[in-house]
């Protein structure tokens, strides 16, 4: 297991009591409660960077519709005028 560091958190005294509410709630340590939910926080970050940059990629590079070119006559069907 990797070695864990303590921090210190400063929040208002309501926020804290709260927090230990729902902790005792899902059976955690309010230490416990606030390492899991920055571990969702850092994965749902990871997950948002790797979407990002797949995004980015796709629009790098004009997307294909397939066909071959049209000309500016068959995009403004001028030929039923003439």
């Amino acid at each position: 297991m990797a070695a864990k560091h303590n921090i210190t958190v400063a929040i208002d005294p309501g926020l804290l009591k709260k927090a230990r509410a729902v902790a005792a709630r899902r059976g955690l340590s309010v230490s416990a409660l606030l390492a899991d939910e920055l571990r969702e926080l850092v994965a749902d970050d990871a997950l948002y960077a790797a979407a990002r940059k797949r995004a980015l990629a796709l629009f790098s590079a004009p997307l294909s519709l397939g066909g071959a070119p049209l000309t500016r006559e068959d995009l403004h069907e001028r030929r039923r005028i003439r």
